[in-house]
């Protein structure tokens, strides 16, 4: 096992197939807080940003002070994805087969979203037999942004020291990864949107990676 990287998975729209249904929720429970909103302009503008930023965003842009009533709309929010996944939540297609293809390596989701939607998502998507661990961002460190501390903190949980591949969508992710000095296996299933930075590998579908990680390998 230790000469294998451990694999470090992000969740939203790289193992299970959520955004859209984020992108509905949104579009639904901003405008009740006098913030205009739609879901294409969440998959246009917004996608991978993290709720505390969209809602900041919004509310500067419209000229709305929330106050007290983040606390409610974020809830409400929470409460609504949960209600979505549970009833239309899938992984991402072909993932379920990629991970069953890397039984020999230590694997772990690490995200910005909290601990209970990362674990909600992965059991429902039936993925949670794969993956030994789940880091959050916004759990363990109180904030919901990549950096290449929080990075650091799987590999040390595993004495590991030689590489992670890490297999992401949102390209602050990707970054931050780089940024570790780690490298980057990035889904980039948006081409036409979406630029893979210098450094990391870019695959479109789950049946890549397993060539991607073995190129990392060489």
């Amino acid at each position: 096992m230790a000469s294998l990287p451990c694999l470090l998975f992000d969740s939203d729209g790289t193992l299970v197939d959520s955004e859209i249904l984020l992108a509905d929720v949104l579009g639904e429970v901003l405008p009740q807080f006098d913030l205009p909103f739609t879901a294409t302009q969440y998959l246009k503008e917004f996608r991978g940003v993290r709720l505390l930023m969209i809602i900041e965003a919004l509310a500067l842009r419209h000229e709305v002070h929330l106050g007290d009533q983040y606390t409610i709309l974020e809830a409400t929010m929470r409460e609504r994805m949960e209600q979505r996944m549970r009833a239309e939540l899938h992984p991402i297609d072909g993932m379920r087969e990629a991970l069953q293809a890397l039984p020999e390596y230590l694997k772990a989701v690490v995200s910005n979203g909290p601990e209970r939607k990362i674990l909600c998502a992965i059991g429902i998507s039936s993925l949670a037999p794969f993956l030994m661990t789940v880091y959050s961002a916004l759990t363990r460190l109180a904030f919901g942004s990549p950096t290449p501390r929080f990075i650091g903190r799987p590999a040390r949980r595993w004495d590991w020291h030689l590489m992670s591949a890490w297999l992401l969508m949102m390209l602050w992710w990707v970054v931050a990864g780089l940024e570790a000095s780690v490298h980057v296996v990035h889904l980039n299933r948006f081409p036409d949107e979406e630029t893979t930075p210098e450094g990391a590998i870019a695959i479109h579908h789950p049946s890549e990676l397993l060539s991607a990680i073995d190129q990392l390998r060489v």
